[in-house]
Protein backbone atom coordinates (compact mmCIF):
# COMPACT_ATOMS: atom_id res chain seq x y z
CA UNK A 1 0.00 0.00 0.00
CA UNK A 2 2.99 2.29 -0.16
CA UNK A 3 2.54 5.31 -2.52
CA UNK A 4 5.88 4.87 -4.15
CA UNK A 5 4.48 3.52 -7.43
CA UNK A 6 7.26 3.58 -10.43
CA UNK A 7 6.83 6.55 -12.25
CA UNK A 8 6.98 4.47 -15.68
CA UNK A 9 3.82 2.07 -14.42
CA UNK A 10 1.17 4.45 -15.90
CA UNK A 11 1.71 3.35 -19.83
CA UNK A 12 -1.75 4.64 -21.90
CA UNK A 13 -2.48 1.46 -22.82
CA UNK A 14 -3.13 -0.15 -19.24
CA UNK A 15 -6.18 2.19 -18.93
CA UNK A 16 -8.06 1.61 -21.99
CA UNK A 17 -8.17 -1.87 -20.62
CA UNK A 18 -11.60 -3.14 -21.52
CA UNK A 19 -13.23 -6.45 -20.99
CA UNK A 20 -15.04 -8.55 -23.57
CA UNK A 21 -18.20 -8.08 -22.17
CA UNK A 22 -18.20 -5.56 -19.70
CA UNK A 23 -21.93 -6.36 -18.81
CA UNK A 24 -21.01 -9.89 -17.88
CA UNK A 25 -18.37 -8.95 -16.01
CA UNK A 26 -19.93 -5.94 -14.23
CA UNK A 27 -22.43 -9.13 -13.23
CA UNK A 28 -20.03 -11.24 -11.90
CA UNK A 29 -17.97 -8.85 -9.55
CA UNK A 30 -21.29 -7.97 -8.04
CA UNK A 31 -22.89 -11.49 -7.66
CA UNK A 32 -18.99 -12.41 -5.52
CA UNK A 33 -20.12 -8.91 -3.54
CA UNK A 34 -23.38 -9.80 -3.10
CA UNK A 35 -22.70 -13.84 -1.65
CA UNK A 36 -19.97 -11.88 0.44
CA UNK A 37 -21.59 -9.43 1.98
CA UNK A 38 -25.21 -11.78 2.18
CA UNK A 39 -23.80 -13.78 4.29
CA UNK A 40 -22.56 -11.67 7.05
CA UNK A 41 -26.47 -11.57 8.38
CA UNK A 42 -27.53 -14.48 6.35
CA UNK A 43 -26.88 -17.16 9.50
CA UNK A 44 -28.63 -14.55 12.18
CA UNK A 45 -31.79 -16.44 12.24
CA UNK A 46 -30.81 -19.46 11.39
CA UNK A 47 -28.67 -19.69 14.71
CA UNK A 48 -31.29 -21.46 17.27
CA UNK A 49 -31.87 -24.54 14.78
CA UNK A 50 -28.12 -24.67 13.87
CA UNK A 51 -27.41 -24.78 17.62
CA UNK A 52 -29.88 -27.73 18.07
CA UNK A 53 -28.75 -29.68 15.67
CA UNK A 54 -25.02 -29.50 16.71
CA UNK A 55 -25.78 -29.67 19.67
CA UNK A 56 -24.42 -26.97 21.36
CA UNK A 57 -25.74 -23.88 23.27
CA UNK A 58 -26.79 -20.51 22.33
CA UNK A 59 -23.81 -18.38 23.91
CA UNK A 60 -21.88 -20.98 21.66
CA UNK A 61 -24.02 -20.42 18.20
CA UNK A 62 -23.20 -16.66 18.57
CA UNK A 63 -19.44 -17.19 17.62
CA UNK A 64 -20.65 -18.41 14.10
CA UNK A 65 -21.20 -14.74 13.53
CA UNK A 66 -18.37 -13.93 15.94
CA UNK A 67 -15.51 -15.60 14.33
CA UNK A 68 -16.48 -14.22 10.57
CA UNK A 69 -16.08 -10.39 11.70
CA UNK A 70 -13.08 -11.06 13.71
CA UNK A 71 -11.25 -12.45 11.26
CA UNK A 72 -12.96 -9.99 8.29
CA UNK A 73 -11.89 -7.41 10.37
CA UNK A 74 -8.39 -8.35 10.36
CA UNK A 75 -8.28 -9.14 6.96
CA UNK A 76 -9.99 -6.13 5.20
CA UNK A 77 -6.92 -3.91 5.95
CA UNK A 78 -4.59 -6.21 4.39
CA UNK A 79 -6.19 -5.77 1.06
CA UNK A 80 -3.14 -3.07 -0.49
CA UNK A 81 -0.55 -5.45 0.43
CA UNK A 82 -2.45 -8.36 -1.06
CA UNK A 83 -2.95 -6.68 -4.24
CA UNK A 84 0.51 -5.16 -5.04
CA UNK A 85 2.02 -8.64 -3.88
CA UNK A 86 -0.96 -10.59 -6.17
CA UNK A 87 -2.43 -8.22 -8.20
CA UNK A 88 -6.21 -7.50 -8.18
CA UNK A 89 -7.64 -9.95 -10.55
CA UNK A 90 -5.75 -12.94 -9.31
CA UNK A 91 -6.95 -12.07 -5.84
CA UNK A 92 -10.79 -11.48 -6.38
CA UNK A 93 -10.83 -15.14 -8.22
CA UNK A 94 -8.83 -17.01 -5.27
CA UNK A 95 -10.40 -14.99 -2.53
CA UNK A 96 -13.91 -16.12 -4.17
CA UNK A 97 -12.57 -19.49 -5.21
CA UNK A 98 -11.29 -19.99 -1.03
CA UNK A 99 -14.64 -18.33 0.19
CA UNK A 100 -16.83 -20.88 -2.18
CA UNK A 101 -14.63 -23.88 -0.01
CA UNK A 102 -15.12 -22.31 3.33
CA UNK A 103 -18.55 -22.04 2.49
CA UNK A 104 -19.00 -25.93 1.59
CA UNK A 105 -16.79 -26.90 4.68
CA UNK A 106 -19.38 -24.76 6.55
CA UNK A 107 -22.21 -26.55 5.52
CA UNK A 108 -20.86 -30.13 6.07
CA UNK A 109 -19.84 -29.18 9.41
CA UNK A 110 -20.69 -31.70 11.51
CA UNK A 111 -19.81 -30.21 15.06
CA UNK A 112 -19.95 -26.02 16.29
CA UNK A 113 -16.12 -26.36 16.81
CA UNK A 114 -16.11 -27.40 12.83
CA UNK A 115 -18.59 -24.52 11.56
CA UNK A 116 -17.15 -21.83 13.44
CA UNK A 117 -13.69 -22.43 12.23
CA UNK A 118 -14.98 -22.31 9.00
CA UNK A 119 -16.61 -19.55 9.55
CA UNK A 120 -13.65 -17.86 10.38
CA UNK A 121 -11.76 -18.91 7.66
CA UNK A 122 -14.83 -17.41 5.04
CA UNK A 123 -14.70 -14.13 6.85
CA UNK A 124 -10.96 -14.28 6.42
CA UNK A 125 -11.09 -14.61 2.96
CA UNK A 126 -14.39 -11.96 2.25
CA UNK A 127 -12.24 -9.44 3.27
CA UNK A 128 -10.51 -8.48 0.09
CA UNK A 129 -13.43 -9.40 -1.93
CA UNK A 130 -15.63 -6.08 -1.79
CA UNK A 131 -12.54 -3.30 -1.50
CA UNK A 132 -10.90 -5.54 -5.10
CA UNK A 133 -14.65 -5.40 -6.58
CA UNK A 134 -14.11 -1.37 -6.05
CA UNK A 135 -11.15 -1.24 -7.71
CA UNK A 136 -11.82 -3.76 -10.10
CA UNK A 137 -15.20 -2.07 -11.46
CA UNK A 138 -13.56 1.69 -11.12
CA UNK A 139 -10.66 0.36 -13.49
CA UNK A 140 -12.91 -0.91 -16.23
CA UNK A 141 -15.13 1.41 -16.58
CA UNK A 142 -14.41 4.62 -19.01
CA UNK A 143 -14.22 7.64 -16.17
CA UNK A 144 -18.03 9.24 -17.21
CA UNK A 145 -19.47 5.91 -16.26
CA UNK A 146 -17.82 4.87 -13.24
CA UNK A 147 -20.26 6.58 -10.92
CA UNK A 148 -22.84 4.08 -12.13
CA UNK A 149 -19.93 1.18 -11.34
CA UNK A 150 -19.89 2.78 -7.68
CA UNK A 151 -23.40 3.07 -7.47
CA UNK A 152 -24.10 -0.56 -8.33
CA UNK A 153 -21.66 -1.54 -5.86
CA UNK A 154 -23.67 0.67 -2.80
CA UNK A 155 -26.82 -0.66 -4.22
CA UNK A 156 -25.61 -4.46 -3.32
CA UNK A 157 -24.33 -2.98 0.07
CA UNK A 158 -27.52 -1.85 1.31
CA UNK A 159 -30.15 -4.79 -0.15
CA UNK A 160 -27.29 -7.87 0.51
CA UNK A 161 -27.78 -7.24 4.12
CA UNK A 162 -31.56 -6.79 3.73
CA UNK A 163 -32.31 -10.32 2.34
CA UNK A 164 -29.82 -12.18 3.99
CA UNK A 165 -31.98 -12.67 7.19
CA UNK A 166 -34.98 -13.12 5.28
CA UNK A 167 -33.51 -15.76 2.84
CA UNK A 168 -31.87 -17.45 5.63
CA UNK A 169 -35.11 -17.94 7.66
CA UNK A 170 -36.96 -18.95 4.40
CA UNK A 171 -33.82 -21.95 3.66
CA UNK A 172 -33.93 -22.94 6.95
CA UNK A 173 -37.75 -22.91 7.63
CA UNK A 174 -38.13 -24.83 4.09
CA UNK A 175 -34.70 -27.14 3.58
CA UNK A 176 -31.85 -26.81 6.01
CA UNK A 177 -29.65 -24.87 7.30
CA UNK A 178 -26.93 -26.20 5.91
CA UNK A 179 -27.92 -24.93 2.35
CA UNK A 180 -27.56 -21.33 3.60
CA UNK A 181 -24.11 -21.68 2.56
CA UNK A 182 -23.90 -24.36 -0.26
CA UNK A 183 -25.76 -21.76 -2.22
CA UNK A 184 -22.76 -20.20 -2.12
CA UNK A 185 -21.16 -22.47 -4.72
CA UNK A 186 -22.33 -22.51 -7.59
CA UNK A 187 -23.00 -18.83 -7.38
CA UNK A 188 -19.03 -18.08 -6.11
CA UNK A 189 -17.46 -20.66 -9.21
CA UNK A 190 -19.87 -19.08 -11.72
CA UNK A 191 -18.32 -15.49 -11.01
CA UNK A 192 -14.33 -16.97 -10.39
CA UNK A 193 -14.90 -17.94 -13.99
CA UNK A 194 -16.62 -14.61 -15.54
CA UNK A 195 -14.04 -12.55 -14.14
CA UNK A 196 -11.17 -15.20 -14.80
CA UNK A 197 -11.94 -15.53 -18.37
CA UNK A 198 -13.14 -11.90 -19.02
CA UNK A 199 -9.87 -10.08 -17.57
CA UNK A 200 -7.52 -12.23 -18.65
CA UNK A 201 -4.76 -10.17 -20.00
CA UNK A 202 -5.36 -7.08 -17.74
CA UNK A 203 -1.70 -5.55 -17.12
CA UNK A 204 -1.01 -6.14 -13.81
CA UNK A 205 2.44 -4.40 -12.37
CA UNK A 206 3.07 -7.21 -9.17
CA UNK A 207 6.05 -5.88 -6.43
CA UNK A 208 7.25 -7.87 -4.18
CA UNK A 209 6.84 -6.15 -0.66
CA UNK A 210 8.34 -7.24 2.74
CA UNK A 211 6.14 -8.77 4.83
CA UNK A 212 5.86 -6.27 8.07
CA UNK A 213 5.46 -9.10 10.38
CA UNK A 214 5.39 -6.35 13.75
CA UNK A 215 2.21 -4.81 11.67
CA UNK A 216 0.35 -7.76 11.30
CA UNK A 217 0.97 -9.67 14.13
CA UNK A 218 -0.19 -6.54 16.48
CA UNK A 219 -3.28 -6.06 13.59
CA UNK A 220 -4.35 -9.58 14.54
CA UNK A 221 -4.43 -9.03 18.24
CA UNK A 222 -5.62 -5.52 18.71
CA UNK A 223 -8.46 -5.61 16.23
CA UNK A 224 -9.02 -9.13 16.79
CA UNK A 225 -9.30 -8.77 20.79
CA UNK A 226 -11.53 -5.17 19.97
CA UNK A 227 -13.94 -7.00 17.71
CA UNK A 228 -14.00 -10.11 20.01
CA UNK A 229 -14.90 -7.78 22.83
CA UNK A 230 -17.66 -5.76 20.95
CA UNK A 231 -19.47 -8.72 20.02
CA UNK A 232 -19.00 -10.02 23.54
CA UNK A 233 -19.61 -7.37 25.38
CA UNK A 234 -23.69 -7.18 26.29
CA UNK A 235 -23.60 -10.85 26.81
CA UNK A 236 -20.96 -10.45 29.28
CA UNK A 237 -22.28 -7.16 30.84
CA UNK A 238 -19.21 -5.46 29.56
CA UNK A 239 -16.59 -4.44 32.48
CA UNK A 240 -18.07 -6.20 35.27
CA UNK A 241 -16.40 -9.51 32.98
CA UNK A 242 -12.81 -9.94 33.84
CA UNK A 243 -13.12 -11.61 30.10
CA UNK A 244 -14.22 -7.97 28.37
CA UNK A 245 -11.71 -6.37 30.86
CA UNK A 246 -8.60 -8.87 29.61
CA UNK A 247 -9.90 -8.35 26.31
CA UNK A 248 -9.69 -4.16 26.67
CA UNK A 249 -5.70 -4.20 27.37
CA UNK A 250 -5.02 -6.28 24.72
CA UNK A 251 -6.81 -4.37 22.35
CA UNK A 252 -5.56 -1.01 23.00
CA UNK A 253 -1.72 -2.27 23.48
CA UNK A 254 -2.02 -4.09 20.23
CA UNK A 255 -3.94 -1.27 18.75
CA UNK A 256 -1.45 1.44 20.30
CA UNK A 257 1.75 -0.68 19.04
CA UNK A 258 0.12 -1.20 15.97
CA UNK A 259 -0.48 2.34 15.15
CA UNK A 260 2.48 3.96 16.30
CA UNK A 261 4.54 0.83 14.40
CA UNK A 262 2.79 1.45 10.81
CA UNK A 263 3.29 5.39 11.00
CA UNK A 264 6.64 4.87 11.06
CA UNK A 265 7.27 1.57 9.05
CA UNK A 266 8.73 2.62 5.42
CA UNK A 267 6.93 -0.06 3.90
CA UNK A 268 3.76 -0.45 6.48
CA UNK A 269 1.22 -3.89 5.48
CA UNK A 270 -1.41 -1.25 5.70
CA UNK A 271 -0.70 2.32 4.78
CA UNK A 272 -2.53 4.83 7.66
CA UNK A 273 -0.68 7.86 5.79
CA UNK A 274 -3.96 7.16 3.03
CA UNK A 275 -5.31 9.73 5.70
CA UNK A 276 -3.57 12.34 4.33
CA UNK A 277 -5.63 12.61 1.44
CA UNK A 278 -8.17 15.26 2.65
CA UNK A 279 -11.23 13.71 0.51
CA UNK A 280 -10.43 10.48 1.44
CA UNK A 281 -10.16 11.17 5.46
CA UNK A 282 -13.50 13.28 5.58
CA UNK A 283 -15.15 11.29 2.96
CA UNK A 284 -14.10 8.15 5.54
CA UNK A 285 -15.59 10.19 8.61
CA UNK A 286 -18.69 10.43 6.81
CA UNK A 287 -19.16 7.05 5.95
CA UNK A 288 -18.31 5.57 9.25
CA UNK A 289 -20.31 7.89 11.02
CA UNK A 290 -23.15 7.71 8.10
CA UNK A 291 -23.04 4.00 7.77
CA UNK A 292 -23.16 3.53 11.73
CA UNK A 293 -26.16 5.37 12.34
CA UNK A 294 -27.40 3.05 9.28
CA UNK A 295 -26.13 0.36 11.12
CA UNK A 296 -27.95 0.62 13.84
CA UNK A 297 -31.24 1.53 12.01
CA UNK A 298 -31.00 -1.66 10.37
CA UNK A 299 -30.25 -3.43 13.79
CA UNK A 300 -32.73 -1.93 16.22
CA UNK A 301 -35.96 -1.98 14.11
CA UNK A 302 -36.52 -5.63 13.84
CA UNK A 303 -34.99 -6.28 16.98
CA UNK A 304 -37.67 -3.81 18.08
CA UNK A 305 -40.92 -5.55 15.66
CA UNK A 306 -39.75 -8.79 17.57
CA UNK A 307 -39.51 -7.40 21.50
CA UNK A 308 -41.96 -4.81 21.64
CA UNK A 309 -44.64 -5.95 19.12
CA UNK A 310 -44.37 -9.85 18.63
CA UNK A 311 -43.68 -10.10 14.93
CA UNK A 312 -41.99 -13.47 14.07
CA UNK A 313 -38.48 -12.79 12.40
CA UNK A 314 -39.91 -13.18 9.14
CA UNK A 315 -42.59 -10.78 9.03
CA UNK A 316 -39.70 -8.37 11.09
CA UNK A 317 -37.44 -9.08 7.90
CA UNK A 318 -40.83 -8.00 5.46
CA UNK A 319 -41.52 -4.93 7.42
CA UNK A 320 -38.18 -3.44 7.27
CA UNK A 321 -37.61 -4.55 3.44
CA UNK A 322 -39.07 -1.87 1.79
CA UNK A 323 -35.71 -0.01 2.64
CA UNK A 324 -34.21 -1.56 -0.04
CA UNK A 325 -37.25 -0.54 -3.04
CA UNK A 326 -36.03 2.70 -4.10
CA UNK A 327 -32.11 1.85 -3.68
CA UNK A 328 -32.86 -0.28 -6.19
CA UNK A 329 -34.78 1.83 -8.63
CA UNK A 330 -33.18 4.87 -8.14
CA UNK A 331 -29.11 3.52 -8.67
CA UNK A 332 -28.91 3.78 -12.13
CA UNK A 333 -30.24 7.46 -12.54
CA UNK A 334 -27.66 7.69 -9.24
CA UNK A 335 -24.76 6.64 -11.10
CA UNK A 336 -25.80 8.10 -14.42
CA UNK A 337 -26.66 11.61 -13.44
CA UNK A 338 -25.13 11.97 -9.93
CA UNK A 339 -21.57 14.03 -11.51
CA UNK A 340 -23.69 16.56 -12.70
CA UNK A 341 -24.47 17.70 -8.92
CA UNK A 342 -22.28 18.51 -6.40
CA UNK A 343 -21.60 15.07 -4.61
CA UNK A 344 -21.45 16.97 -0.63
CA UNK A 345 -25.55 18.18 -1.70
CA UNK A 346 -26.35 14.66 -2.72
CA UNK A 347 -25.03 13.17 0.61
CA UNK A 348 -26.16 16.05 2.68
CA UNK A 349 -30.00 15.77 1.52
CA UNK A 350 -29.22 11.64 1.91
CA UNK A 351 -28.47 12.53 5.63
CA UNK A 352 -31.60 15.02 5.95
CA UNK A 353 -33.73 12.05 4.87
CA UNK A 354 -32.29 9.29 7.13
CA UNK A 355 -32.30 12.04 9.78
CA UNK A 356 -36.23 12.73 9.18
CA UNK A 357 -37.15 8.88 9.16
CA UNK A 358 -35.37 8.65 12.69
CA UNK A 359 -36.87 11.57 14.62
CA UNK A 360 -40.48 9.85 13.33
CA UNK A 361 -39.36 6.49 14.62
CA UNK A 362 -38.38 8.37 17.92
CA UNK A 363 -42.14 9.14 18.01
CA UNK A 364 -43.63 5.05 17.67
CA UNK A 365 -45.45 3.69 20.11
CA UNK A 366 -47.11 0.24 20.45
CA UNK A 367 -49.82 0.48 18.63
CA UNK A 368 -48.23 1.66 15.13
CA UNK A 369 -49.10 -0.74 12.62
CA UNK A 370 -47.16 -2.77 9.94
CA UNK A 371 -47.96 -0.58 6.70
CA UNK A 372 -46.60 2.89 9.01
CA UNK A 373 -43.33 0.54 10.05
CA UNK A 374 -43.05 0.01 6.23
CA UNK A 375 -43.78 3.24 4.86
CA UNK A 376 -40.88 4.88 6.96
CA UNK A 377 -38.41 1.92 6.34
CA UNK A 378 -39.10 3.19 2.39
CA UNK A 379 -38.93 6.47 2.77
CA UNK A 380 -35.08 5.73 4.24
CA UNK A 381 -34.21 3.91 1.29
CA UNK A 382 -34.36 7.49 -0.84
CA UNK A 383 -31.33 8.43 1.84
CA UNK A 384 -29.59 5.43 1.34
CA UNK A 385 -29.99 5.83 -2.53
CA UNK A 386 -28.12 8.71 -2.05
CA UNK A 387 -25.87 8.33 0.84
CA UNK A 388 -23.10 5.12 -0.16
CA UNK A 389 -22.91 6.24 -4.03
CA UNK A 390 -21.67 9.64 -3.58
CA UNK A 391 -19.93 9.72 -0.27
CA UNK A 392 -17.68 6.74 -2.07
CA UNK A 393 -17.20 8.73 -5.01
CA UNK A 394 -15.92 11.72 -2.87
CA UNK A 395 -13.25 9.17 -0.35
CA UNK A 396 -12.03 7.76 -3.26
CA UNK A 397 -11.46 10.67 -5.46
CA UNK A 398 -8.36 12.26 -4.16
CA UNK A 399 -6.66 9.05 -4.17
CA UNK A 400 -3.82 8.10 -6.07
CA UNK A 401 -4.51 5.09 -8.91
CA UNK A 402 -2.42 2.41 -7.35
CA UNK A 403 -4.02 3.39 -4.10
CA UNK A 404 -8.04 2.76 -4.80
CA UNK A 405 -7.84 -0.83 -3.37
CA UNK A 406 -5.81 -0.41 -0.32
CA UNK A 407 -8.12 2.94 0.07
CA UNK A 408 -11.36 1.14 -0.32
CA UNK A 409 -9.99 -1.73 1.94
CA UNK A 410 -9.24 0.30 4.55
CA UNK A 411 -12.46 2.18 4.80
CA UNK A 412 -14.40 -0.77 4.71
CA UNK A 413 -12.21 -1.90 7.62
CA UNK A 414 -13.20 1.25 9.58
CA UNK A 415 -16.76 1.39 8.33
CA UNK A 416 -16.92 -2.03 9.69
CA UNK A 417 -15.41 -1.54 13.26
CA UNK A 418 -18.13 1.65 13.28
CA UNK A 419 -20.47 -0.70 12.42
CA UNK A 420 -19.44 -3.40 15.61
CA UNK A 421 -19.28 -0.07 17.57
CA UNK A 422 -22.73 1.02 16.70
CA UNK A 423 -24.46 -2.94 17.34
CA UNK A 424 -22.98 -2.77 20.83
CA UNK A 425 -23.57 0.59 21.72
CA UNK A 426 -26.91 1.02 20.90
CA UNK A 427 -27.89 -2.58 22.01
CA UNK A 428 -26.42 -1.73 24.91
CA UNK A 429 -27.75 2.23 25.31
CA UNK A 430 -31.64 0.65 24.71
CA UNK A 431 -31.01 -2.08 27.20
CA UNK A 432 -29.84 0.83 29.91
CA UNK A 433 -32.50 3.28 29.24
CA UNK A 434 -35.15 0.57 29.28
CA UNK A 435 -33.87 -0.07 32.59
CA UNK A 436 -33.84 3.24 33.72
CA UNK A 437 -37.39 4.16 32.31
CA UNK A 438 -38.67 0.92 33.55
CA UNK A 439 -37.76 2.32 37.63
CA UNK A 440 -39.47 5.47 36.88
CA UNK A 441 -42.46 4.14 35.64
CA UNK A 442 -42.71 2.01 38.82
CA UNK A 443 -41.35 3.99 41.71
CA UNK A 444 -45.15 6.12 41.76
CA UNK A 445 -46.56 2.45 42.15
CA UNK A 446 -47.54 1.83 45.73
CA UNK A 447 -48.19 -2.12 46.19
CA UNK A 448 -50.15 -1.30 49.13
CA UNK A 449 -52.27 1.40 48.03
CA UNK A 450 -55.85 0.00 48.24
CA UNK A 451 -57.03 1.28 44.45
CA UNK A 452 -53.69 0.47 43.13
CA UNK A 453 -54.72 -2.93 44.56
CA UNK A 454 -57.88 -2.83 43.09
CA UNK A 455 -56.66 -1.86 39.32
CA UNK A 456 -54.02 -4.42 39.08
CA UNK A 457 -56.55 -7.23 40.27
CA UNK A 458 -58.88 -5.89 37.64
CA UNK A 459 -56.33 -6.37 34.78
CA UNK A 460 -55.68 -9.94 35.98
CA UNK A 461 -59.17 -11.09 35.76
CA UNK A 462 -59.95 -10.82 39.91
CA UNK A 463 -56.25 -12.16 40.16
CA UNK A 464 -54.26 -9.90 42.02
CA UNK A 465 -51.18 -12.17 40.86
CA UNK A 466 -52.12 -12.18 37.41
CA UNK A 467 -52.99 -8.70 37.27
CA UNK A 468 -49.61 -8.00 38.89
CA UNK A 469 -48.09 -9.84 35.87
CA UNK A 470 -49.58 -8.13 33.38
CA UNK A 471 -48.94 -4.62 34.54
CA UNK A 472 -45.40 -5.94 34.86
CA UNK A 473 -45.20 -6.93 30.94
CA UNK A 474 -47.02 -3.63 30.17
CA UNK A 475 -44.13 -1.51 32.01
CA UNK A 476 -41.50 -3.47 30.26
CA UNK A 477 -42.93 -3.00 27.36
CA UNK A 478 -43.36 0.92 27.90
CA UNK A 479 -39.73 1.17 29.30
CA UNK A 480 -38.16 -0.43 26.13
CA UNK A 481 -40.74 1.66 23.46
CA UNK A 482 -39.35 4.83 25.66
CA UNK A 483 -36.11 4.00 25.39
CA UNK A 484 -36.23 3.37 21.52
CA UNK A 485 -37.62 6.73 20.64
CA UNK A 486 -34.73 8.12 22.89
CA UNK A 487 -32.39 6.12 20.48
CA UNK A 488 -33.98 6.98 17.45
CA UNK A 489 -33.98 10.92 18.46
CA UNK A 490 -30.72 10.97 19.05
CA UNK A 491 -29.34 9.16 15.63
CA UNK A 492 -31.24 11.32 14.05
CA UNK A 493 -29.47 14.27 15.45
CA UNK A 494 -25.92 12.28 14.49
CA UNK A 495 -27.00 12.21 10.92
CA UNK A 496 -27.30 15.70 10.61
CA UNK A 497 -23.91 16.03 12.51
CA UNK A 498 -22.67 13.99 9.12
CA UNK A 499 -23.72 16.71 6.98
CA UNK A 500 -21.12 19.21 8.47
CA UNK A 501 -18.31 16.39 7.97
CA UNK A 502 -19.13 16.01 4.28
CA UNK A 503 -18.53 19.66 3.51
CA UNK A 504 -14.73 19.36 4.94
CA UNK A 505 -14.42 17.09 1.65
CA UNK A 506 -13.71 19.61 -1.63
CA UNK A 507 -14.22 19.04 -5.18
CA UNK A 508 -13.21 17.74 -7.66
CA UNK A 509 -15.01 14.18 -7.34
CA UNK A 510 -14.20 11.92 -9.75
CA UNK A 511 -12.62 8.36 -8.93
CA UNK A 512 -9.88 7.48 -10.85
CA UNK A 513 -9.20 4.37 -12.98
CA UNK A 514 -8.43 1.47 -10.13
CA UNK A 515 -4.25 0.36 -9.45
CA UNK A 516 -3.87 -2.27 -12.01
CA UNK A 517 -5.87 -0.35 -14.81
CA UNK A 518 -3.34 2.43 -14.17
CA UNK A 519 -0.34 -0.08 -13.90
CA UNK A 520 0.82 0.34 -10.51
CA UNK A 521 0.82 -1.45 -7.53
Amino acid sequence: MSSSAPAAAAPAAPTAFRPPRLALTTFGLALASFMQVLDITIANVSLPTIAGNLGASANQATWVITSFAVSNAIALPLTGFLTRRFGERRLFVWATFAFVVASLLCGLAASMGLLVAARALQGFVAGPMYPVTQALLISIYPPHKRGQAIALLAMVTVVAPICGPILGGWITDNYSWEWIFFINVPLGLFACAVVASQLRGRPETLQRPKMDYVGLITLVIGVGALQTLLDLGNDEDWFASTKIVVLAIVAALGLAVFLIWELTEQDPIVDLRLFRHRNFAFGTAAMVLGYSAFFAVGLLVPLWLQRNLGYTPIWAGFATAPIGILPVLLTPLVGKYAARFDLRILASFAFMVMAFTSFVRSGFNLEVDFAHVATVQLWQGLGVALFFMPVLTILLSDLEPHEIAAGSGLATFVRTLGGSFAASLTTWAWNTRSTVHHAQLTEHIAAHDPAIRQTVAALGGGDLQRGAAVLEQTIAQQATQVGFNEIFHLLGILFLLVIAIVWMARPPFSAKAGGAAAGGH
